[in-house]
């Protein structure tokens, strides 16, 4: 293997930061100011920053100005374009970046929701071929996104089947990634909690990890005061333990920007307001993330990387204002390369040991338990080793005696319970539904306000009154211009969007069908093993224990009796033997 120090070109380590800096063009306050201060905070942070992504950066002069102060450390950057406002990401590099593009997402929001924004901005994947060394092997694949936007509490939210749809998306473009052998990182806001239906569609169908989760897989599956973290009955996190252990990124007590418009004023104000580090905190929860995986099927010299280190960052204030620079904030990360990462065959996949000792009972219940969602059940304490990316796909011989099971779960495709895809096509089923009733709705109103100018015209041909006649024509305009504004809507945005989510549905129903062949595959392998082992069992006993008449040699008229009560009572001479001799 190469000796990687000899190389100063090739990487032994990456630092990479995820953030959103809310920059909000006329709505945010203070926005140049605090993204000023973001570029300044992105050059002083350590370790220094090598990848970064960015969301809601929607300004080239914001864009600029953060590249002022970071252009000597990540000397190379990319603005995307995307929508009617732009997208908002932004992706910068110590590396170059060789191939860059924009993937929009099919379904993004609707454009009645004006006031929200998601689908004017054209909110999508932005995607960058990084080269941080010679030779192909050699590229990191970078997808910074930022998901539609939580406006309605789960499972009532109406925007969670786009967002469980972009999930998916960006899962199929880290997937290509890996499968052309590149190591992965996609990061950036994704506004979920962990284990949600779109944090489970990436892991699964994507071959990374979680970070914070390999590292913290304790860590809370979101607020204090969500269903999902009271079902574990834990105690209210406070600020210090949810910025430490659970990476809240979100809604924290220590962000200046979720405090009450009474604390905010105070402070606007010049007041000194500080949080006690020590405070319950139930509202703060992680909604940024970063994934990182290695490729699936990687050339010998491919590097590969294991995760170090991962904090929640960035939550100093403002020097002059005071306030937070984000609503958000930072993730920093930070992922090595595998000492022995030259790998030639299964027998040199990182992050395995043979466990030889390992009985079918156990092979069996793991098998059970984890083939089918392995990061559903992590490690409580995991080694150093444990994360070394991806654990799904790299194996290690198996003991002949445990062969059968073995095999068995090496074969297994990565994905979700078919329960799990049922919930989503639920979920499909029922926005669409929704869009239906709502695209009719709108097509008859497109026809009503047709019958309504037609109806104040002819009232307008007969009116002897000015006044009236104006009031009829601006009734009538105003009526008509509604109208097409929603059969526009009707007819062709919610068409479009209804496509777009019955090829959404088709995937995840062809999923859940594999799925359920997989699950059933599996139970009557099972079912075999533990037959075959049952087999052996009675076997061994048999050959043991010779003579022992069976229920059919019995005489008439004798007393049925228990063979496996003559067992134990052929145990029981042997022993008292074994004493007198």
């Amino acid at each position: 293997m190469k000796d990687l120090g000899k190389h100063s070109d090739v990487p032994l380590t990456i630092n990479i930061l995820t953030f959103n800096c809310w920059g909000l063009k006329y709505l945010a306050k203070w926005r140049k100011e605090r993204l000023e201060e973001t570029g300044r905070s992105i050059a002083t942070t350590v370790p220094t920053p090598e990848i970064v992504g960015l969301q809601e950066c929607w300004t080239q002069e914001d864009y600029l100005a953060i590249r002022r102060h970071t252009r000597h450390i990540l000397p190379y950057g990319k603005f995307y374009y995307s929508g009617i406002f732009g997208g908002g990401l932004v992706i910068l590099s110590k590396w170059p970046i060789i191939e860059s593009n924009m993937v929009r997402y099919p379904l993004n929001g609707r454009p009645t929701a004006f006031f929200r924004g998601d689908w004017f901005v054209g909110k999508g994947v932005a995607c960058a071929s990084i080269q941080t060394g010679q030779g192909r092997e050699n590229i990191v694949e970078v997808f910074c996104t930022h998901l539609h936007a939580p406006y309605e509490r789960e499972p009532n939210d109406s925007y969670m089947c786009h967002r469980t749809a972009q999930a998916w998306e960006i899962a199929r473009l880290m997937r290509g990634a890996a499968e052309r052998g590149h190591a992965v990182i996609g990061l950036g806001d994704f506004n979920m909690v962990p284990l949600s239906l779109a944090h489970q569609l990436i892991t699964t169908h994507a071959p990374v990890e979680d970070m914070w989760r390999v590292l913290h897989p304790d860590s809370s599956l979101g607020a204090a005061s969500q269903p999902a973290e009271k079902e574990r009955g834990r105690e209210i996190p406070n600020v210090t333990y949810n910025l430490r252990e659970n990476g809240a990124t979100c809604d924290s007590a220590m962000n200046t920007w979720r405090w009450s418009k009474q604390q905010q004023k105070a402070l606007f104000r010049g007041e000194d307001i500080t949080v006690d580090p020590t405070m319950p905190d139930p509202r703060a929860k992680r909604l940024d993330y970063i994934f990182v995986g290695n490729g699936l099927s990687p050339s010998p010299q491919s590097p590969r990387w294991r995760i170090e280190s991962a904090k929640v960052g960035m939550t100093k204030r403002h020097p002059t204002l005071s306030c937070s620079l984000s609503d958000h904030f930072s993730v920093e990360a930070t992922i090595s390369r595998n000492p022995n990462s030259q790998m030639t065959g299964p027998d040199s996949a990182p992050g395995r040991s043979s466990n030889h000792e390992q009985t079918d009972d156990t092979a069996l219940q793991t098998l059970t338990n984890t083939s089918l969602h392995p990061t559903l059940y992590p490690s409580k304490n995991p080694s150093p080793t444990s994360s070394i990316l991806p654990p799904l796909f790299t194996r290690t011989p198996s003991p002949p005696r445990l062969h059968s099971i073995q095999a068995l779960s090496s074969s297994m495709p990565a994905g979700l319970r078919s329960k799990t895809y049922g919930e989503i096509l639920g979920l499909i089923f029922a926005y669409r539904a929704r869009e239906y009733r709502q695209r009719r709705l709108r097509l008859l109103h497109f026809l009503a306000s047709i019958v309504i100018s037609i109806i104040c015209f002819i009232a307008i041909w007969w009116s002897d009154h000015s006044g009236i006649s104006f009031m009829l024509v601006f009734i009538s305009t105003l009526s008509f211009g509604a109208g097409v504004i929603d059969g526009l809507i009707g007819g062709l945005f919610m068409s479009s969007e209804l496509r777009a989510l019955k090829e959404f549905e088709w995937e995840i129903a062809k999923a859940q069908e594999m799925a359920e062949e997989t699950e059933g595959r599996n139970a009557r392998a099972i079912e075999d093993v533990e037959a075959q082992t049952a087999g052996d069992d009675n076997a061994r006993l048999a050959k043991r224990y010779k003579g022992i008449p069976s229920l059919d040699d019995k005489e008439d008229g004798e007393a049925e009796k228990d063979p496996w009560e003559m067992v134990r009572g052929r145990e029981e001479c042997i022993g008292k033997e074994n004493v007198r001799r």
